[in-house]
């Protein structure tokens, strides 16, 4: 009986074998970077053929539909943990979360399904079937595996993924400059100088990883969200109100300050902490995490900084918001029909109508983030000019078409 075991599973081997020689044999034609990367991938060394990920039905070039792209379930059969701790966190929802902002359906095709825009990084994101199948009517079906996101085809790199710049291509730019105000911080520069050689091997300087993902947890979370407003409101009554107005204008409040549907959508892409227990599990794991480089009361007193920023950027966009507001409320700028309170919309981004409500989005969502994400990515001059001192300036703008809107009703 034994034997009849080994006789199976060597032939089986040699099968997988002999059809992966034949994948290779035609790809080092067709597509030989992939082979290339393939046969540098520790799948390689360990003997995972091609058709442990993409299946066994595609064998020649006139059934190439037939290849499987892999999801993470494929990943999950030797991977298990580094999966359930991925659909764990944040990145896990980054596809349910594109998917609930309300004007998403409104850019163009090649931005969306085409991945050319927010999708290109969202689609880290966990898929259902039929997300899945959507994608691939639209002839976007790839990239669905989650993991490729950081640990890139074919050769699927630990070393890689635990670059800094394994995170650049998704934390940058308008709205998440993370990379920007990291590689030029003090962690990132050192960790430059570690990585030319200037600064030893075993020199403290801190990854994206190190803090975000420490110990190789693949569940990553932030204690304020992606957003900077949480629950429960905060005891402070200015701040309190400040917070109210931004929630309103998030619409997950309604007029009396009562949870709205949207609400519900903001729990499931969890892009906000929702109670204090939330908050502080994942402030302690930051906390742990400074004090391996940095005393604790330094650690406490910099986070603290960092929350103190938040209470006083929320006033300036909250006074720019009832700015807005009572334009609408005095008939002097017309509420769009798809907004559903009387508040200026932050999630409608771009697709704001006026330049006054253009501005407050880029108040919102380029300035207020890098105001605050600049000071918990240890970074001053983010944290400043690109921030706190855009703000003010927004604001400044925002009275003053305001006052002109005003004027111009009155002619």
């Amino acid at each position: 009986m034994y034997r009849f075991f080994l006789i199976t599973l060597f032939l089986a081997i040699w099968i997988a074998h002999a059809g992966a020689q034949v994948c290779i044999e035609c790809h080092k034609n067709v597509t030989p970077g992939i082979v290339t990367d393939w046969q540098l991938s520790k799948h390689s060394e360990s003997g995972i053929m091609c058709g442990a990920c993409h299946g066994e039905e595609h064998n020649t070039a006139d059934d190439v539909a037939k290849v499987s792209i892999p999801t993470p379930s494929v990943c999950a059969q030797c991977h298990d943990v580094q999966v359930e701790q991925f659909s764990k966190g944040k990145h896990a929802l980054g596809w349910a979360s594109y998917l609930a902002m309300p004007t998403t359906h409104q850019l163009p095709a090649a931005l969306r399904e085409g991945m050319k825009g927010c999708g290109g990084c969202h689609k880290i994101g966990l898929k259902s079937e039929q997300d899945i199948q959507n994608l691939k009517a639209a002839g976007a079906g790839f990239g669905m595996a989650s993991c490729d996101a950081c640990h890139t085809r074919h050769t699927f790199s630990v070393d890689e993924a635990r670059q800094p710049q394994a995170c650049q291509t998704c934390h940058m730019g308008f709205d998440h400059p993370q990379w920007e105000m990291y590689s030029s911080s003090k962690h990132g520069v050192r960790y430059l100088l570690k990585q030319i050689g200037v600064l030893p091997p075993t020199v403290a300087a801190p990854t994206c990883q190190t803090c975000h993902m420490a110990d190789n947890n693949h569940e990553v979370r932030t204690p304020w969200g992606f957003l900077a407003v949480r629950l429960p409101l905060p005891d402070d009554p200015q701040w309190k109100a400040d917070q109210v107005t931004i929630l309103q204008a998030l619409g997950v409040l309604d007029l009396d300050g009562n949870p709205t549907a949207r609400l519900d959508v903001v729990k499931a892409a969890d892009v906000a902490r929702l109670d204090q227990a939330s908050f502080d599990r994942e402030r302690a794991k930051i906390i742990d995490v400074c004090g391996r480089c940095h005393s604790e009361n330094f650690a406490k007193a910099e986070l603290t900084k960092g929350d103190q920023t938040i209470r006083d950027i929320d006033h300036l966009l909250a006074e720019a918001i009832r700015e807005i507001a009572a334009l609408y409320k005095d008939g002097i700028l017309d509420k769009p029909a798809t907004y559903a309170y009387a508040f200026p919309d932050l999630l409608a981004f771009h697709d704001a109508p006026t330049p006054i409500e253009q501005k407050l989005f880029e108040m919102h969502l380029e300035h207020r983030m890098r105001a605050f994400q600049g000071l918990f990515h240890a970074n001053p001059d983010y944290a400043l000019w690109y921030g706190w001192s855009a703000m003010v300036r927004d604001l400044s703008e925002i009275k003053e078409m305001a006052l002109e809107l005003r004027h111009a009703k009155k002619m």
